[in-house]
């Protein structure tokens, strides 16, 4: 006789409750027809498993008993592979026919006593906090093991939440990765933060993860995260025929992927946005452009990089004033957070505008080297010197290369703020050096025709007029100017009138 009971169980299933007392039951039936059986149970790692009601027994012949394999309340399941066992052992006790746990305890404790070691019974610890403990221990091959095992005892539900963590959790976890996805995990499962798995594993720079969400139909594309992460072969990797203008894509905030690789300071993939058709000066809901990122960020490449692609000056944009909070340029925002080394490359460039405005330009002009800065309405220093009526410095500036035909954001030329602000002798200045009038420039919209034509002819008359009393402006000039402004009157004249 090689045993003296019989296990209805190959093994014990325990479903794993963090903190709880978990628990299964089997059964053990003497196979001895003549006399009691003594029966012993102990597990392999005995301080965390327990036995109800006892962990020994007394069975008459051919009887049975239930026994319950306790574990004992714990924060983590203890994971082993191989696993721990249940070991049932037995004797012959023909001398007892009745006793208690302290006399079956006396028994098994005597030296010569022959045991049969019935069963030996691998416990494994199943459910979904089992599979959420067993990721930080792959991918041992051990594990891998476990993994396998624990998958079945799961739900759909339950392998779509832990596929978020393995996704999360790095490149030890590819093969979770790959088994939940063969299980039935859903690619495009999210966390109740509303992030993807797909999006998780982007943040996390698992690039083999994101390429097996791919392969089962992940249908996001998180161009965002893989900007901020600096992630270029990620953003490779979500390419595909379908993705273009990949580089403008919003999300709920307004935000591109260049505002997330200019936010992270991410150069590698700010310039990749860049050079696809991202937009650098595009704004999100709250009015801010990538560089109020990069200047908040304290990134100084990046901001560089993004000045020197802008069509505009970017240092002038102003945020959307929200509650409690001015609007502000993306200086304000660098020296909000401490970064001052972005300052000299962010600082307002109106010293010549406000030069402008005295006239005196030539030393700021010596000293900066620019005269087509513009401010926060489009003016350059020419509109502002002409409105001011500087017509020595209007002289300057255009000597100096100034756009005589620079338009701000409403539309108005030079020569137009000259104009409406009765500076005659700067018109012809303007005129003179190549400035074009048409009604778009000098006449206001909401004029009448007629009433129209005649101011326009007023103001030029005017103009000439002065213009022949004006000392300080050269024959050459005074000629080209009253020459042009006549014959732009009566194009303009007869256009009206007809």
């Amino acid at each position: 006789m090689d045993r003296l009971v019989k296990v209805e169980a190959a093994e014990i299933e325990l479903n794993f409750r963090r903190s709880e007392r978990c628990s299964a039951s089997f059964k053990v039936t003497s196979l001895i027809h003549t006399m009691p059986v003594a029966v012993k149970l102990s597990t392999t790692r005995s301080t965390a498993y327990s036995f109800s009601p006892d962990s020994v027994t007394l069975l008459l012949p051919l009887s049975s008993a239930i026994f319950t394999l306790v574990l004992l309340p714990t924060m983590e399941p203890p994971l082993v592979s191989p696993p721990d066992q249940v070991l049932v052992a037995a004797a012959v006790a023909p001398a007892l026919h009745r006793a208690n746990s302290a006399a079956l305890r006396r028994f098994f404790s005597r030296p010569a006593l022959h045991l049969f070691r019935d069963a030996s019974l691998p416990i494994h610890l199943l459910g979904s906090q089992s599979l959420r403990s067993l990721l930080p221990l792959l991918p041992s091959f051990a594990s891998s093991l476990l993994l396998t095992r624990i998958i079945p005892s799961c739900s759909p539900e339950e392998i779509s939440n832990v596929l978020l963590l393995a996704a999360a959790s790095g490149g030890g976890c590819n093969v979770a990765v790959s088994a939940l996805l063969a299980s039935g995990a859903d690619p495009d499962s999210r966390n109740a933060d509303g992030k993807s798995a797909i999006s998780l594993a982007v943040s996390s720079g698992n690039a083999e993860a994101v390429k097996a969400l791919i392969e089962a139909g992940a249908r996001e594309r998180p161009f965002h995260e893989a900007a901020a992460g600096n992630s270029v072969d990620l953003i490779h990797l979500l390419l595909g025929p379908s993705q273009v203008n990949w580089a403008n894509q919003t999300d709920i905030k307004g935000r591109t992927p260049v505002h997330a690789a200019a936010a992270g300071g991410s150069l590698n993939a700010l310039h990749l946005c860049l050079t696809s058709g991202g937009e650098p000066d595009r704004a999100d809901v709250r009015g801010w452009t990538p560089l109020h990122y990069a200047a908040s960020g304290g990134h100084l490449s990046a901001a560089e990089l993004l000045i020197e692609a802008s069509s505009l000056d970017p240092r002038r944009v102003l945020t959307r004033k929200s509650s409690g909070d001015g609007r502000k340029t993306p200086m304000d925002l660098a020296v909000e957070n401490g970064h001052l080394e972005l300052y000299e490359l962010l600082r307002p460039r109106g010293e010549v505008i406000r030069a402008a405005r005295s006239g005196d330009v030539v030393a700021v002009i010596k000293a900066t080297g620019g005269v087509g800065e513009s401010d926060q309405n489009g003016w350059t220093a020419l509109h502002v010197a002409a409105f001011k009526g500087r017509a020595q410095a209007v002289r300057e500036l255009l000597e100096r290369g100034a756009e005589v035909e620079a338009v701000d954001d409403e539309g108005y030329t030079p020569l137009r703020c000259a104009l409406e602000a009765g500076h005659t002798e700067v018109a012809l200045l303007l005129v003179g050096s190549g400035a074009r009038a048409g009604l778009k420039g000098l006449v206001k919209a909401d004029v009448g025709i007629h009433r129209g034509a005649m101011a326009f002819w007023e103001s030029c008359a005017a103009a000439v007029s002065a213009a022949l009393k004006v000392n300080g402006i050269c024959a050459e000039e005074q000629n080209r100017g009253i020459e042009k402004l006549v014959q732009m009157s009566a194009a303009v004249c007869n256009g009206l009138c007809i």
